[in-house]
C-alpha cells in the first residue's frame, strides 16, 4: 500500500473542495510542505527569502505547490499555532504573538491495528465530555494514526488573555492523558503499535484536513465523535473519500472550565524557557525492553525530555535558600523567585548583579523596609519580601504553592521530585558557604556547569562525587 510520490498528488490537489478545505484549516497557521525526489525525503517550512510558508486561499495552495514542483512536494501540515501575523521568523516564537493553539492528541499504530487507535481515541473522547467538551471535538484519520482535536476557539477572550493558548493547549492535552492512562494501557495491551502522546509545542505542526498521507494512498479525513463507531479505512481513500466538513464546528466558551482545571494541575506549556519543544513529553506506549538491573525502574507511562533550566534554576535557588537558612517553605518561595527573576533577566539581555542596597555580605540574612514589602538579602543577592513572608516580583507573589506547580510538578513528571530535591542538597553541600552567599560566584560555579546536566546527577547517584570532581 506504499505510494511513492508522483503526478497523482499534484492531479489531487487540482481538486477545489481538497484546497477549499485545507486552505479554510491552515488560514492564520504557519504551514509546511513535505515530499521529496529521488528517494529523499524534504521538509519546507520556509521560502527562499526567510519567510514563513502561508496560506490565505485555495489558489495559494496551488502556487505553492508548483513554486516547489521540483521537490514534488506531497503533504500538507499547519501548525498548532494560529498566529496574529507570520511577518517573519520572530514573529513565530513571539508568545504574544499567538493567537490560537489547538489542543491535539497524537495517536499512531501500525495500519492493521487501526481499531486499536480508534479505540484508543474513544477513550479521550470521553473523558473530554467528562470535562464538558462536546461540540468542539474532532477527529482527524492522519493516515497511519488519528489526532483528536479540540476546536482552539473554544476558548473564551476572558481565558485566553488570562492565559497563553500554548498553555492551554498543553495542559489540556496532558491532564487528559493522565486521567485516561490506564484505560490506554488496557488497550496498548491488546494493540501494542499503539502510542499516545503529548507532542505540543512552540513550533509543532500536523496534517492539514485532506493533505494525502506522506508516502501511504490515504489522505487525511475529519469526522465527528458520533461517526467513530462506524469509522472504516475506506474512509481516507483519496479517490473516494468520506469527510466531514464540521470540523469548523464549536461553542465558545466549552473548554474554558477543562481549560482552568489543566492549568491548575499541569500549570502550563513547559518550552517556555527553551522557546522551542516542550521539555518534557508524555508518551504512553508499551514498555521498552530495559536491561536486567532496570527493571525496577521500568515505566508504562513516559515522560520523554529533560528538565529545563527554568525547573534547575528554581531547585538550586530552594535548595541554597534552605542550606543558608534552614526555612523549606521560604526556600521554595524564594527559588521559584529567582527563577522568574532569572529567566526575566535573560529574556531582555540584562547583566544580573548583586544589589547595592545593602552593603557586605557577612550576614547570610538582613533585611530593608520599603513601604509595603521589604528587601531581603541572602548574602549579596537581594529580593523583596511581602509583610507575610514570601518573595515577590512586582505585584506577583510566589508562595510554595507556586513553586509546586511551576517547578516541582515539571520536575517530578521526568524524575522523583524528592530525589532531585536531595541530588540538589548533596550537590551544593560540595560548595563553601561563601559561594552560596555570592550571587554572581553561585550563578557560574554552581548553577551554569549543570544547568543541562543535572538530571544526569539525579540519574546517576552513584556518579555524583567523580562527576562533580570533574565539573568542579
Amino acid at each position: 500500500m506504499v505510494f511513492m510520490p508522483g503526478d497523482f498528488a499534484a492531479a489531487y490537489y487540482l481538486d477545489e473542495f481538497v484546497r477549499n478545505e485545507i486552505a479554510d484549516y491552515c488560514r492564520g497557521r504557519w504551514i509546511a510542505l513535505e515530499g521529496g525526489a529521488m528517494g529523499s525525503r524534504v521538509f519546507l517550512r520556509y521560502r527562499r527569502d526567510g519567510s514563513p510558508l502561508s496560506v490565505n486561499s485555495p489558489q495559494d495552495i496551488l502556487d505553492l505547490l508548483k513554486h516547489f514542483g521540483g521537490l514534488h512536494p506531497r503533504s500538507i501540515y499547519g501548525s498548532i499555532n494560529i498566529y496574529k501575523n507570520l511577518l517573519g521568523k520572530s514573529s513565530l516564537e513571539d508568545p504574544s504573538n499567538i493567537a490560537y493553539t489547538s489542543p491535539i492528541w497524537d495517536i499512531d499504530g501500525e495500519l492493521n491495528e487501526w481499531k486499536g487507535v480508534i479505540e484508543a481515541a474513544r477513550i479521550i473522547i470521553d473523558d473530554l465530555e467528562r470535562l464538558g467538551i462536546v461540540k468542539s471535538v474532532f477527529i482527524k484519520w492522519s493516515g497511519e494514526g488519528a489526532h483528536i482535536h479540540v476546536h482552539e476557539k473554544c476558548f473564551s477572550n476572558e481565558a485566553l488573555q488570562k492565559y497563553n493558548p500554548l498553555d492551554i493547549a498543553y495542559s489540556l492535552v496532558d491532564l487528559v492523558l493522565d486521567r485516561c492512562r490506564e484505560k490506554i494501557l488496557d488497550v496498548i495491551s491488546r494493540f501494542k503499535s499503539v502510542k499516545v502522546e503529548n507532542t505540543i509545542d512552540l513550533k509543532r505542526v500536523f496534517t492539514a484536513p485532506l493533505s494525502l498521507h506522506r508516502r501511504r494512498k490515504l489522505c487525511c479525513v475529519c469526522f465527528k465523535p458520533d461517526e467513530i463507531d462506524s469509522f472504516e479505512l475506506e474512509w481516507a481513500n483519496p479517490e473516494s473519500f468520506k469527510h466531514n466538513r464540521d470540523w469548523r464546528i464549536y461553542e465558545e466558551a466549552e473548554g474554558d472550565s477543562a481549560a482552568l482545571e489543566a492549568i491548575r494541575v499541569i500549570g502550563g506549556y513547559r518550552g517556555w524557557s527553551g522557546m522551542g519543544e516542550a521539555t518534557v513529553k508524555t508518551v504512553i506506549s508499551a514498555p521498552t525492553a530495559q536491561k536486567p538491573e532496570e527493571k525496577e525502574t521500568e515505566m508504562e507511562v513516559v515522560r520523554e525530555g529533560k528538565i529545563g533550566r527554568f525547573q534547575v534554576m528554581g531547585l538550586l535557588q530552594a535548595a541554597r535558600y534552605y542550606l543558608l537558612t534552614g526555612d523549606l517553605e521560604r526556600a521554595k518561595s524564594f527559588g521559584l523567585n529567582r527563577a522568574i527573576f532569572y529567566a526575566w533577566a535573560k529574556k531582555r539581555g540584562k547583566e544580573v548583579a548583586p544589589k547595592k542596597l545593602v552593603k557586605g555580605r557577612d550576614n547570610v540574612y538582613a533585611k530593608v523596609s520599603l513601604g509595603r514589602a521589604e528587601l531581603i538579602r541572602i548574602g549579596d543577592e537581594a529580593a523583596f519580601m511581602t509583610k507575610d513572608g514570601w518573595f515577590t516580583i512586582g505585584d506577583e507573589v510566589q508562595r510554595p504553592e507556586d513553586y509546586d506547580r511551576q517547578i516541582a510538578r515539571p520536575i517530578e513528571s521526568v524524575v522523583r521530585y524528592e530525589k532531585a530535591w536531595q541530588t540538589a542538597i548533596e550537590y551544593l553541600k560540595c560548595f563553601s558557604k561563601e559561594t552560596l552567599l555570592d550571587q554572581q560566584r553561585f550563578f557560574k560555579e554552581a548553577y551554569e556547569p549543570i544547568r543541562d546536566k543535572f538530571l544526569e546527577l539525579v540519574l546517576n547517584p552513584k556518579k555524583l562525587k567523580r562527576d562533580l570532581t570533574g565539573w568542579l
